[in-house]
């Protein structure tokens, strides 16, 4: 045997095991949601509520299914998908499989969490959107860095300064579009200094965000504490309110989500278009893409790749900054420090779930906002589980699918290595 054929059997002898490994994971999940969900609840009904607001256009009754039941279907569900799992490992639909068992233990956890009270399901989803939204900008933000080779840890930071910048120059201007152009240039800026001091003085990527991190939560949280307190009036922005669009917005279930929302929301859904077009279907995009993996066949051809890697590092600083101004000028309308909370870094986990690309990243980032979304909404019903696993459940979320990716995707090739002039 040569040792390319070893090199392979060695691979495909891993893959069975993981696969394997997966449906092992699968079958005692459904045993945990028997024993863990299914117990306590018999006799129990869950409620889901269908609309928002007193007054819905189109009425519909609650969902209300048998709580030990559904949850007892779901778990064969998941015990089938492991059989499956099992029985064809290393079949290329195991994401399939994954998504079918991962939709299962939701609704499962939300059938036990509902049981014998009535949860808003259509609230639930509306705001899992809303609290995607910041995760989903520091995701395209990554996403513009890293597909032309510069790694962004500084999003975070970026998206913290746009928040602040926000809040102050909206306060100031008593305009919220104010606050929107002064949280991208900040953002821009430092998006600038990052490329400065990875493109140009080839300072370690990860090292130089880091810094730009801890660089912006000293700055806003001494001038939150020094200036903001004693001048309230500057951290009083005003904010975009939702808007409904008419006709669409009173759509029963897809409306109120959809339909219904800030500026930001849908800002979020034409970047989507914008950015996938962008990068895979033009010219721009396919030097974006070449010199993220190849810089040095990209710049024999031409392509200036330390010009292109300047271009989208600043973008990306500016659709941080943008994403930060979410923060004050469309949810809690003031600053306070440290108030992104992570979401940054879940921002990276979300591109690299979605593979690099924006519309997986967005989906990814529905994901986390999911996990988010739930912890609040189980800390208002009371479920019995401490506050502080509740809190915890966005960044467990998060390290599960970051650990179930290794080995499973590949970033661009040339992701965080400096690029030298021969």
């Amino acid at each position: 045997m040569t040792a390319a054929a070893a090199t392979a059997a060695t691979t495909a002898g891993r893959v069975v095991t993981r696969e394997r490994v997966l449906g092992v994971g699968y079958i005692v999940i459904a045993i945990l949601m028997v024993v863990f969900l299914g117990g306590g609840i018999a006799g129990e009904e869950s409620k889901f509520g269908l609309n928002v607001g007193p007054r819905p256009v189109i009425p519909l009754p609650d969902l209300v299914v048998p709580a030990q039941l559904t949850v007892y279907l779901l778990a064969g569900i998941c015990a089938f998908a492991g059989v499956v799992q099992l029985l064809r490992a290393g079949v290329r639909w195991w994401a399939v499989l994954l998504g079918i068992v991962a939709v299962c233990l939701v609704a499962a956890f939300l059938t036990w969490a509902a049981a014998g009270r009535s949860m808003s399901l259509v609230g639930l989803m509306s705001q899992t959107l809303q609290r995607s939204v910041p995760i989903a900008f520091g995701a395209f933000s990554g996403l513009l860095c890293e597909r032309s080779g510069v790694v962004n840890i500084a999003i975070e930071g970026m998206l913290l300064c746009g928040a602040f910048a926000a809040a102050v120059a909206a306060s100031i201007a008593g305009n919220v579009w104010v606050g929107i152009a002064a949280a991208i240039v900040v953002g821009g800026f430092l998006g600038l200094l990052l490329a400065v001091l990875a493109i140009r003085y080839f300072v370690d990527q990860i090292i130089a965000g880091t810094v730009i991190n801890i660089g912006a939560a000293g700055l806003t949280a001494f001038l939150s504490s020094k200036v903001l307190v004693a001048l309230p009036d500057l951290n009083n922005p005003p904010r975009f309110l939702p808007d409904k669009i008419p006709g669409l917005g009173d759509i029963p279930i897809v409306g109120p989500i959809l339909f219904t929302n800030s500026l930001f929301v849908y800002a979020m859904f034409v970047l989507i278009l914008v950015i996938h077009l962008a990068l895979f279907y033009t010219r721009y995009g396919l030097r974006v893409r070449a010199v993220g993996e190849h810089p040095i066949a990209a710049e024999t051809v031409g392509i200036d790749v330390v010009r292109t890697r300047y271009i989208n590092v600043v973008l990306g600083g500016m659709m941080a900054g943008f994403g930060g101004a979410y923060f004050t000028l469309g949810s809690t309308g003031s600053f306070d420090k440290g108030m992104t909370a992570g979401k940054g870094f879940i921002g990276l986990a979300a591109m690299i779930f979605g593979g690099w690309t924006p519309i997986g990243a967005f989906f990814a980032s529905l994901i986390f906002g999911f996990a988010d979304a739930l912890q609040n909404r189980l800390s208002i019903l009371n479920v019995g589980i401490p506050s502080e696993v509740l809190l915890m459940v966005p960044y467990i979320v998060t390290i599960a699918v970051v650990a179930g990716l290794v080995g499973r995707v590949r970033m661009p090739a040339a992701d965080g290595k400096p690029f030298r002039r021969e």
